[in-house]
C-alpha cells in the first residue's frame, strides 16, 4: 500500500465551469507530488492523486 497523505491543510478549488448550483463536480488540489481530486458533493468518500504527467495526460484526454 501507498503512504497515507495529510491532506487537511491542501487547498481545493473547482473549475469555474461548475457553477454555484450544486450540480455534479470534482475539487482539485496541488500537492508537491501531483495533483489530489476528489468529489465535491461527497467529500470524504475517497480521494485519487495523480503525478503531474498523469494528471496532464488525463487533461488532455477530456479536452478532445
Amino acid at each position: 500500500m501507498g503512504t497515507k497523505l495529510d491532506l487537511t491543510s491542501v487547498r481545493w478549488r473547482r473549475s469555474s465551469y461548475s457553477g454555484n448550483t450544486g450540480g455534479e463536480c470534482v475539487e482539485i488540489a496541488d500537492l508537491e507530488s501531483g495533483i489530489a481530486i476528489r468529489d465535491s458533493k461527497n467529500p470524504a468518500h475517497g480521494i485519487l492523486t495523480l503525478a503531474p504527467e498523469a494528471w496532464a495526460a488525463l487533461v488532455a484526454y477530456v479536452r478532445r
